[in-house]
């Protein structure tokens, strides 16, 4: 689609990238309003769990109930959006909360990314320094690390959003499934020079600083598998495999996305493209709870004491 070459003052953006289905909208609708309440239903239940039983107080599963909470939050800023884009036959979106949800979105990926790089130095700990663990982690230093995590991935962002906003706009067209911050950038019609290198400072502190400690912390890791005893490498296979398979689920979901926003990519089926755009957004918050909630023993016996327990008392009675 041709961009206008003049300024716009359009009250909304239109979303360029929807599909024709047809009478297949409501097996769409279905299957992502389906798919949205099993992510609402596992990440909360999941959240639950954590909250209410006190021997999940520690740093690791502090760690995770914050990401399950992001998972819900995520999920939440794409999902009730997606539903009602399905069902519409104009797929319009106003600019107020075209930038809400970029917002959204944007703070959900910095934050998942800080998250479970803050995870994999307490695996470390946990492995490198199990007898020092506990003075080492605490569970207030990681209530403080979450807060720190939460508080700076939405200040980042909330000076992206005061920076894009005021851009003059020469189109009102997104070739995207949802608001995205850089195919918003470049409607402008104004030098961009000024969010550009924000946007370069901000991408190396929500990427490059993440990567640092999880280099640092699994390469310590591997360090210990290979010198220690059997028993290390299998305390560390299963407590770093959930961590790791999220790790790289989410990083590959990320580059995907990067790569069909910024390259051409018309040779891809649409339908192909669309899933890529949407990886990051649906798998991740879909499998973190399932895969931690299958690995974690202690997540497993109370998840079954609270559910399954109270089922049967019902049923009981």
């Amino acid at each position: 689609m041709m961009l206008n070459s003049t300024l716009t003052t359009s009250s909304y953006f239109i979303l360029g990238a929807y599909l024709h289905v047809g009478n297949l909208r409501h097996l769409y609708f279905t299957l992502t309003a389906l798919l949205y309440f099993v992510i609402l239903v596992v990440n909360t239940s999941l959240i639950v769990v954590i909250c209410m039983n006190r021997s999940l107080h520690e740093p690791m599963y502090i760690f995770l109930c914050s990401l399950f909470v992001n998972e819900l939050y995520g999920s939440t800023g794409l999902f009730p959006f997606l539903l009602v884009q399905i069902l519409s036959d104009v797929h319009t979106v106003s600019v107020p909360f075209c930038f809400l949800q970029i917002f959204s979105i944007y703070t959900y990926g910095s934050v998942e990314f800080s998250n479970l790089a803050v995870m994999s130095y307490d695996r470390y700990l946990a492995i490198c320094y199990p007898l020092q663990y506990n003075t080492c982690m605490t569970s207030d230093k990681a209530a403080i690390f979450i807060v720190v995590i939460w508080l700076h991935c939405f200040v980042k962002f909330l000076i992206t959003l005061s920076l894009n906003i005021r851009l003059p706009l020469c189109g009102n067209i997104i070739n995207s499934l949802y608001c995205q911050n850089y195919l918003v950038v470049k409607l402008a019609c104004s030098d961009t020079k000024v969010n550009n290198i924000y946007g370069l400072f901000g991408t190396v502190l929500g990427v490059l600083v993440p990567l640092i400690p999880i280099l640092f912390s699994y390469t310590k890791i591997l360090k210990v598998c290979f010198s220690g005893s059997k028993q290390t490498r299998q305390k560390a296979v299963s407590t770093c495999t959930p961590h790791l398979a999220s790790l790289l689920n989410f990083s590959f979901g990320c580059c995907f996305e990067i790569l069909q926003s910024r390259f051409d990519t018309t040779g891809v089926p649409s339908m192909l493209r669309i899933l890529l755009s949407l990886y990051f957004l649906i798998i991740q918050p879909l499998l973190n709870p399932i895969m931690y909630g299958l690995q974690m023993t202690k997540i497993r016996k109370t998840y079954k004491h609270l559910f399954c327990y109270k089922t049967l008392t019902v049923q009981t009675d």
